[in-house]
């Protein structure tokens, strides 16, 4: 077990993305610049000026490029103040170095925040030696040692535990998003089954009049051909949902016509209320599936999330090319579970932008959280 532990350990790959530097590093480096000169000031017993200046630099100055260079920035670190301690052993130099030096937990932390696993071990080598050096060369007793090792060994626990939190999030929103293709797989499967029966009627129709009545016939055909125009748009739109959803299981879904049933009536709260306006006519099923899913689940969460919520409006408005859709509730927004990036949003984004569409949502200048969906009628797939 420990064997096969370790051994995930080394093959683990860096995190993909990193953060850029950016303006927080660089204030990072000077408070720890800043509290070095003033160490070197105010506090008696330092070591010579040329070894805390050299000191200082080497555990602030790789801070920067933690993030992108993990292992470079603890060589380069570690590294130097290891030959600093070995230096000060050999000549007998008095003195400590600044507390700065504990910037190394920084680079520590992010070693294990962002580094391969190979990485990390190969750096926490170099970590230990360098402990094992300065405690040498800067005699302590027992409890601090093992309180210095502490240090160390929870900055690196550290920055694997965020790690891990934040891979486990990103497969978690991966999920999310592969639920969502599959329910819309479903969705189109449905309407796309609907169309070729349509074809289907019309063709034997055709046929059966075709010899008696050739102009009602023609007629037939115009309606095949605009059916399988619409599938064929359906089905591309299924392709490219399906393209990493297998095995997906298809049963008729509701439409734009079961909206109104979310409304509620009585004592329960909170209250759901529907208004349908514009033209909401000759939507493409695909947009009516998801219209009603959109709002369905605002619904859902606004029921479990939206503390002290009276009331849910579900406005569904019908425009020359779009539809719009916008859920409201005044509920309080401090629950945790309502941030934007919530899995079920994950899911509901994903939803509107595969068909073409756009998805908000977040908490409204007053009071409550809002949703809002944007769709083209045609719900063309991205």
């Amino acid at each position: 077990m420990a064997t096969d532990a370790l051994r995930s350990l080394w093959v683990e790959p860096r995190p993909a993305n990193p953060p850029e530097t950016g303006a927080g590093d660089w204030a990072l480096v000077a408070a720890f610049v800043g509290w070095a000169l003033n160490e070197a000031v105010l506090r008696d017993g330092m070591a010579p000026v040329p070894l805390l200046l050299i000191a200082t630099l080497a555990a602030v100055a790789p801070l920067p490029w933690r993030r992108s260079h993990p292992l470079p920035a603890v060589l380069v670190a570690f590294g130097t103040l290891i030959v600093v301690d070995l230096v000060r052993m050999a000549t007998g130099t008095q003195g400590v170095l600044p507390s700065s030096v504990s910037a190394t937990l920084v680079l520590t932390y992010a070693l294990f925040r962002w580094g391969s696993g190979r990485d990390a071990v190969r750096g926490l080598l170099v970590i230990l030696t360098w402990l094992a050096i300065t405690f040498v060369a800067d005699v302590t007793t027992l409890t601090d040692t093992i309180t210095g090792y502490a240090f160390f060994f929870f900055a690196a626990a550290l920055g694997a535990a965020v790690r891990y939190r934040a891979r486990i999030r990103v497969r978690d929103i991966e999920e999310a998003k592969a639920r969502e293709r599959e329910q819309l797989a479903r969705e189109l499967h449905d309407v796309v089954a609907h169309h070729v029966s349509g074809i289907a009627i019309q063709a034997q129709a055709g046929r059966a009049i075709a010899a008696s009545n050739p102009g009602r016939a023609v007629e037939a055909l115009a309606t095949i051909e605009d059916a399988a125009t619409q599938t064929l748009t359906e089905l591309r739109a299924i392709v490219g949902v399906l393209r990493d959803a297998q095995h997906t299981a298809f049963t008729p879904q509701p439409g734009m016509a079961d909206i109104e049933q979310l409304a509620t009536t009585g004592p329960v709260q909170p209250l759901v209320e529907v208004t349908l306006t514009g033209e909401l006519q000759d939507l493409s099923p695909s947009v009516e599936a998801a219209i009603y899913r959109l709002a369905q689940e605002s619904v859902t969460n606004a029921r479990r999330h939206a503390r002290h919520a009276t009331r849910v409006c579900v406005r569904v408005a019908g425009e020359a090319d779009r539809v719009l859709l916008t859920v409201d509730d005044d509920g309080s927004t401090g629950s945790p579970h309502r941030s934007p990036d919530g899995y079920g949003l994950v899911g509901m984004r994903e939803r509107a932008t595969l068909l073409g569409g756009t998805f908000a949502a977040g908490p409204t200048a007053d009071r409550g959280w809002r949703v809002e969906a944007n769709l083209p009628r045609a719900g063309v797939a991205r």
